[in-house]
């Protein structure tokens, strides 16, 4: 029997809503399954195998550091080549027959190739780093590879909307001056006053509506989908910044950095106890931590923790969310708009309306659409905020989209 969210589906959806939400995600859940099965064989064969020995003898010639640029480079391309044909299926084929992606296939490619730049850019970086600290501190580099690995995630936290996030997508001020005041004037109203309003050019890619918030200091910033704004529904875009502006308000992005910043920390740690091991080093080829040949078992290592922790980070996410959306009818007063919020989004978006209560543990960063739903009646119930709304299964079909949970 399949376990089911908290809050039925069918409270607040018809039958047909449910069934056509299963349809669009439940090939997608078997993608996904297929697509982390074949990352970890790939990381296991590259790491334990004669085959991760072929591929580092490509590279073994040159000195180490520019082994350690080189092979890890190699690992991220080959694990993009060889997951290709399974991305291809979900993010564009997909996409294109439930009429979601605006893309072309040299579009599609064109950000693939962005996407290996960035992460063969930041992977070689990274490691090289390692095996550097490694072999120059034999005995303390966990000491010093800890915090700069903790630092990392701060300064990547910093540079990301000015720097990554640009290369995907081009952002400008909002152009419509009066919703830019409403939305600053409910910013200050909120106590988070922003830099930036500003709009991504998503609809170079999806038809799906979205929003967030991501920066730290001088680079944080509210950013809103050209798709979302073409509702041209002032309120609920002001429904959705009021959300994102609740991850300001209660410093999501603060706290999201330094649980990040402490697993790193703890991942070197782990790391540490493993490359101790004689055994250990033997089954990988290495001679030691600082040995460019460790490049795919800290990798491999690297996507275990983030397995295992998986649960902890979604069921975190899913209490922020919760406390962002209570935030957003705290501002707004305003239920009836909530409901049609995430209902248009849903609409728009396709959420999953009833996922496997096992999935949805394990990785949904969000509560369903109906346990949203649900959450925001029983605020109105206890902030006396008006009668509630009909829960008929044939109201306005829809749910709300994954807002990143960056902010």
């Amino acid at each position: 029997m399949t376990l089911r969210p908290a809050v039925d589906p069918a409270t607040y959806f018809s039958s047909e809503d449910i069934e056509r939400s299963r349809r669009y995600h439940r090939p997608l859940y078997a993608a996904f399954l297929g697509d982390l099965v074949l990352a970890f064989a790939i990381l296991g064969v590259l790491s334990f195998s004669s085959g991760g020995d072929w591929l580092f003898r490509r590279v073994s010639g040159q000195t180490w550091w520019e082994a350690g640029l080189a092979f890890p480079a190699l690992v991220v391309g080959v694990g993009t080549v060889i997951r290709l044909p399974l991305s291809f299926w979900r993010s564009y084929l997909h996409e294109k027959q439930w009429g979601f992606s605006t893309q072309t296939v040299r579009g599609w490619l064109l950000d693939r190739a962005k996407g290996l730049m960035v992460g063969v850019t930041l992977t070689s970086g990274i490691l090289l780093a390692f095996v550097a600290l490694a072999r120059t501190f034999p005995v303390w580099w966990p000491a010093i590879t800890a915090p700069a690995a903790a630092l990392l995630v701060v300064v990547l936290s910093f540079v990301a909307p000015v720097v990554l996030e640009p290369i995907f997508n081009r952002f400008a001020p909002l152009e419509d001056e009066r919703l830019a005041n409403d939305l600053r004037s409910l910013a200050d109203r909120a106590g988070v006053p922003v830099r930036d309003v500003l709009v991504a050019d998503a609809s170079r890619r999806t038809r799906k509506e979205n929003a967030y918030v991501s920066g730290l200091g001088a680079t944080r910033r509210v950013v809103v989908f050209d798709t979302l704004l073409a509702r041209d529904e002032p309120r609920q875009v002001g429904l959705v910044v009021a959300h994102e502006l609740g991850h300001r308000r209660f410093r999501h992005v603060v706290k999201g950095t330094v649980l990040a910043m402490a697993g790193m920390a703890g991942g070197v740690l782990v790391l540490w106890a493993l490359l101790r091991s004689p055994t250990v080093l033997g089954s990988i080829g290495a001679s030691s931590a600082g040995d460019p040949r460790v490049a795919p078992f800290l990798l491999l290592v690297g996507a275990a923790l983030q397995f295992v922790g998986m649960p902890l980070e979604s069921g975190l996410s899913r209490r922020w969310e919760s406390a962002a959306d209570r935030f957003s009818l705290d501002l707004s007063g305003d239920l009836p708009v909530f409901e049609e919020s995430f209902r248009a989004l849903a609409t728009s978006n396709l959420s999953d309306l009833d996922p496997p209560r096992v999935l949805y543990l394990m990785a949904f960063s969000h509560p369903t659409p109906a346990e949203r739903i649900a959450d925001g009646r029983r605020w109105a119930a206890t902030a006396s905020a008006g009668p509630a709304l009909p829960t008929s299964p044939r109201a306005t079909p829809g749910a709300e989209p994954s807002l990143p949970t960056t902010g």
